[in-house]
């Protein structure tokens, strides 16, 4: 039997041919299309991941982030707490120096130890943010402010009558001072309690607006986080 043969190509039909053509471009394009989708996947997945320094940098930002919030939380349990200590010194010493009495050396004795408590916890602070920095510098400067105060009464008590009223008048000033100070701290740590999500944190002393100090503002406590 003879081998069965097909028609020779120059007598394919024209359509055939364009439809052979059609299926071989078709099949070239979806390679380099799939080739290309590839490579673009690989090009984008390595520009798009960080290297290792930016890994390293994220990382650290990160922790430094936690960090600076629980400091935050630590520095306003500290400004409660020394608040408590300063506030009835800077009352007191308000009291003495404008109602006319003598100093009292015991007083001045007991002011000084408490300023002294007061002192402790700014001794050796951490490094942190440089708002939480600010924050609690301004507390530890307005207890050295108050100290100085205390020491200034603490001197009237030794100084003869005629001298007395002066000094008396230097404590009561620093006294003054001291509780401006602690407002314009107060007012840093409330704002960067609020920034750090804990809301608003009002950390006050009772002081006289008239007198110069900052005074907190109306938001509830807690609130604005």
């Amino acid at each position: 039997m003879a081998r069965r043969t097909g028609r020779p190509s120059y007598q394919l039909d024209k359509a055939d041919v364009r439809r052979q053509r059609t299926v071989r471009f078709a099949a070239v394009a979806g390679v380099v299309a799939l080739v290309t989708a590839l490579l673009g996947g690989l090009i984008g997945y390595q520009v798009g991941r960080p290297d290792a320094t930016e890994a390293t940098i994220a990382s650290i930002k990160q922790d430094e982030a936690k960090r600076d919030a629980q400091q935050i939380v630590e520095l306003i349990d500290t400004a409660r707490r020394v608040r408590d200590q300063v506030a009835p010194v800077l009352a007191g010493i308000k009291t003495e120096t404008t109602g006319g009495r003598a100093p009292d050396p015991a007083k001045a004795r007991q002011w000084q130890e408490v300023m002294r408590q007061a002192a402790e916890p700014f001794a050796d602070p951490p490094s942190g943010a440089t708002a939480t920095n600010v924050a609690r510098g301004g507390l530890r400067g307005a207890v050295q402010q108050a100290s100085l105060a205390v020491d200034a009464y603490a001197l009237a008590a030794g100084v003869p009558a005629a001298q007395r009223a002066a000094a008396l008048d230097v404590s009561a000033r620093q006294a003054a001072e001291a509780a401006t100070i602690w407002s314009v701290a107060a007012t840093q740590l409330d704002q960067i309690s609020v920034d750090s999500g804990k809301g608003h944190q009002h950390v006050f002393l009772d002081t006289d607006p008239h007198e110069g100090a900052l005074t907190p503002d109306g938001a509830a406590e807690g609130t604005g986080g």
